[in-house]
């Protein structure tokens, strides 16, 4: 599912992961991220700017339930 279609999620209990932290926790090299997100796998993600440069951020809750294998869709 695209991120900018990703139902909404409440920010209060959310934390929100940077590319660096993310890669951390998956075990992969940021610009692994990067050529995920091209093809539309890999974990969710919000991108917070627009352009190829713009900002990216993961939830971390989202990043956990898709290394566990409990969301396989990737995001565009």
């Amino acid at each position: 599912m695209p991120s900018s279609l990703m139902p909404p999620v409440p920010d209060g209990d959310e934390t929100w992961l940077t590319a660096r932290e993310t890669s951390d926790i998956a075990r992969v090299a940021e610009k692994t991220l990067a050529n995920w997100r091209s093809l539309g796998i890999g974990p969710p993600y919000r991108k917070l700017s627009p352009g190829r440069a713009g900002r990216v951020r993961y939830s971390r809750s989202r990043v956990i339930a898709w290394l566990n294998g409990e969301q396989t869709e990737g995001a565009a």
